[in-house]
């Protein structure tokens, strides 16, 4: 037993002063570094559960405005049908130049419905792109300013662009 290192078989005042350094860091870390960590975790979930939750309204209001665009689409076949219907009960009625109205004026109202329809998809599409666009934004800005959070890291990343764009110049 005499042979082995102290290390192995501390005597006492080793051991307090040992126990008495871990409280004291322990205690530092307790005080400020676990509360740090606990909350940037916590800003982390809150961001991620609110990205998440406006990537689902995007979603709700893509599916809200797919089913708009079938309604009309199925209102536009039912006037279609309903124009249809009045010719045929025409045809019947008057000469054939009143047919060719009711046909023209039936060709008319589809189209219009056609372009309407067209024009609400297309706004409902910029609006989402738009959207989409201005998360994009946002997440980019937020990376950008967590990568980017000490001068040596801007610089870094300056003298870089810089690099890249006098090299695309130079290959011009």
């Amino acid at each position: 037993m005499e042979n082995l290192p102290s290390i192995l078989t501390p005597d006492l005042g080793l051991l307090f002063w040992m126990l008495l350094a871990f409280l004291v860091v322990f205690g530092v870390l307790a005080k400020f570094g676990f509360p740090a960590i606990i909350q940037m975790v916590d800003k982390r979930k809150a961001y991620i559960d609110d990205s998440l939750r406006k990537a689902h309204e995007a979603s709700e209001r893509l599916e809200n405005i797919k089913q708009e665009g079938e309604a009309m689409l199925q209102e536009a076949r039912e006037k279609q049908a309903l124009i249809l219907k009045e010719s045929v009960e025409t045809r019947e009625t008057i000469v054939s130049k009143a047919q060719q109205s009711a046909k023209e004026e039936g060709a008319r109202l589809l189209q219009e419905a056609k372009v309407e329809i067209e024009s609400e998809k297309q706004k409902a599409i910029r609006d989402i792109r738009t959207q989409v666009a201005e998360l994009s934004v946002l997440v980019a800005e937020k990376i950008l300013r967590q990568k980017l959070n000490s001068d040596t890291t801007q610089t870094e990343m300056i003298d870089r662009l810089l690099d890249e764009v006098l090299m695309n110049e130079s290959k011009k």
